[in-house]
């Protein structure tokens, strides 16, 4: 090491101390260097080095984090020079072995946190590289390249500009069909192995993870039209058949909490990308529509599948179902001769047959008499801070709450801050129409 690196490298090991006389100067002295041409360089010689001390390479990710997100923009003041973000984004890429998955997860923000500025125009070979190391046999390597690949997808999927939009549908484009067989090659490798009871089951489950995050961003912003593509549709119909998968393998492997966890983890993110899909591509998401409906119902709504549930997956289950049932797209217009829109004739008619007097009456019995009942956590708040339970729930806080979820929406009419209950039109109609016809 060159003494630029040594002086560095004794900072930030006096950085990781816990003796506060010996902390504060190492702190000062490295805020001192954040300006200097070659500070950011050492960091990431420091970083790579896998022989160095684990939280000395931590800390310096941190601090060359945290230097990326004050000195990168050339508009900014005292911005790094070219030359060392150029070898600081040769070495980010250069290898995708990192031992210590804390520092792999922090490298990964790091990565994309460059992407976004600098991703394409002046880092043409990121994706490139990623999408490599993405196909590559090393398990090891493959992982972190996923990890890597995540964390730029969901910043470049966040950028609005017409420019970025198209690049990220061309990045879609390139690798969303791998990804897409990487995620049911894993979730079969896992089933497998769970039946086995193998220890490799939980790699199986990680990489699942990160490919469908993946996959989750990529369909909702990844394509104008997510219908009109093969990959998408076949994607979307296996959510419905790997739920059922997750679930009976939550349960049988009852105890192992770090397996159930992860099982969780992909559970929730199917029902995200069932929410993405109606709230971005409503037109797109019709024909899921009675699936989707069927899926809550099954799941929710009755005794066959009541075994399986866990809260989160409830609650996103309820605001799937709310979503579908409040989406402008899916309700007839007030003058019923103007109902001429295809899609919104089909969806209308899938939400009257499937949301019938029995399906209606069911639901609501089951509202009230299993999932509106009061917890001993609500009484113990009702006896020591009755104020704060009686206390309205505000902006999107009913998305979290079962009791909320399904009968609550942000009033269109009042303070954004307030909440009504909601029975849509089309809805409401139906229950007159069939006790009408009842009496």
């Amino acid at each position: 090491m060159t003494n630029p690196s040594i002086a560095v490298l004794k900072a930030l090991h006096n950085a990781c101390s816990q003796n506060a006389d010996i902390l504060k100067p190492a702190e000062k002295q490295l805020q001192d260097w954040e300006i200097h041409p070659g500070f950011y360089s050492v960091l990431s010689e420091i970083f790579s080095n896998h022989s160095i001390d684990v939280n000395v390479r931590w800390l310096a990710v941190l601090y060359c984090k945290n230097g990326v997100e004050k000195y990168w923009r050339k508009t900014a003041p005292n911005a790094m020079k070219e030359e060392e973000k150029e070898l600081l984004k040769e070495r980010l890429i250069s290898n995708f072995n990192e031992p210590v998955h804390q520092i792999s997860l922090q490298l990964a923000v790091l990565i994309a946190k460059i992407a976004r500025v600098d991703c394409p125009r002046n880092w043409s070979r990121l994706l490139p590289v990623l999408f490599e190391a993405v196909r590559c046999h090393n398990e090891h390597t493959q992982e972190q390249a996923l990890l890597v690949l995540h964390h730029v997808t969901k910043t470049l999927a966040s950028k609005r500009l017409p420019g970025d939009r198209k690049l990220f549908e061309e990045l879609t484009n390139d690798v969303f069909s791998f990804i897409l067989g990487l995620w049911t090659t894993t979730l079969d490798q896992f089933g497998q192995l769970a039946l086995k009871q193998s220890d490799n089951s939980n790699n199986s489950l990680d990489k699942s993870i990160l490919a469908l995050r993946i996959l989750r961003k990529q369909t909702a912003f990844g394509f104008k039209e997510p219908g009109e593509n093969a990959d998408v549709n076949i994607f979307l119909k296996q959510i419905f058949t790997r739920f059922k998968q997750m679930l009976d393998c939550r349960q049988s492997m009852w105890g192992n909490h770090q397996v159930i966890e992860k099982c969780e983890k992909i559970i929730i993110l199917m029902t995200k990308v069932l929410l993405d899909l109606v709230d971005m591509h409503p037109v797109t998401f019709i024909p899921l529509i009675r699936p989707s409906l069927e899926l809550t119902v099954a799941y929710n709504f009755s005794e066959l599948e009541k075994g399986l549930l866990f809260e989160k997956f409830t609650v996103n289950c309820f605001n799937l179902m709310k979503s579908i049932v409040l989406c402008d797209m899916y309700k007839p217009l007030r003058n019923s001769s103007e109902l001429t829109e295809p899609m919104r004739q089909e969806s209308c008619k899938i939400k009257t047959e499937f949301f019938t007097f029995a399906t209606l009456s069911e639901i609501c019995r089951r509202l009230v008499s299993q999932y509106f009942l009061l917890s001993s956590e609500d009484l113990n708040t009702w006896d020591t801070d009755p104020e704060e339970f009686c206390q309205e729930e505000i902006g999107d806080s009913y998305r979290y709450s079962i009791k909320n979820v399904i009968i609550t929406s942000s009033s269109r009419d009042g303070p954004s801050d307030t909440t009504k209950t909601v029975i849509p039109n089309d809805i409401m109609a139906v229950l007159e129409k069939m006790q009408v016809s009842r009496k």
